[in-house]
């Protein structure tokens, strides 16, 4: 049976529940999207005992359906496009480029915003992505390819609510893909959650920095 969240912090305590046998574990490293999957990612992290960081990802926003992903940039460079989408509304290369262009310089801007060091490494570590949901899945995408090339030893992506299609399709190119639920009547990330409020710059510095505290304790 489908149901909303409360928010985000309980969307990622329910999310944490079914990754419970990464807890404990030195391996692994959770990675929040940036900015509303780093609330999610937070909660997950704090119940694994394992440090967070973030990945940075920019969705490429269609012209005029900003929320319709035809396609996503990651850190390293890597851009994914959702040919799905861009034939089926006749996307121009040009207006692409112009997308590219814009959300890498926002993506710059936040690689200043959030990171107060290096970020984590992930070589033949276990990877857990963390978003707050996944519609198209073009974000998602865009971030497993960049974490690959880091040479992981497995890539697990984690989202409290996905669109079905969409998760069957990781299931066939990730290692594990983890899910509360995938509803049949899924037609937006927001519309499964009660409060949905966009997560500011300052929440996700916050958030990092009190990841920070139970690992320097240890």
């Amino acid at each position: 049976m489908s149901f909303r969240f409360h928010n985000r912090a309980e969307a990622g305590r329910l999310l944490a529940a079914k990754l419970e046998g990464y807890a404990g574990r030195a391996d692994v490293v959770v990675l929040g999207l940036p900015r509303g999957g780093v609330p999610v990612a937070w909660e997950v992290a704090n119940r694994l005992h394992a440090p967070l960081d973030v990945f940075l990802v920019r969705k490429l926003g269609t012209p005029g359906q900003e929320e319709l992903a035809m396609g996503a940039i990651a850190s390293g460079g890597i851009c994914f496009l959702n040919d799905r989408v861009v034939d089926s509304l006749c996307i121009s290369r040009q207006v692409i480029d112009k997308a590219i262009a814009r959300e890498r310089s926002e993506l710059a801007r936040r690689e200043q915003a959030y990171r107060t060091g290096p970020p984590a490494e992930l070589r033949d570590r276990v990877v857990i992505l963390v978003d707050d949901g996944l519609a198209t899945g073009a974000s998602m995408r865009a971030a497993v390819m960049a974490v690959r090339q880091r040479r992981p030893a497995r890539v697990v992506v984690a989202a409290p609510v996905a669109d079905r299609e969409t998760f069957e399709e990781f299931q066939r190119d990730v290692d594990e893909i983890v899910c509360v639920q995938t509803p049949d009547d899924f037609q937006g990330v927001g519309q499964w959650y009660e409060d949905f409020e966009q997560t500011s710059d300052e929440e996700v510095r916050q958030l990092l920095v009190q990841a920070e505290k139970p690992r320097e304790a240890l």
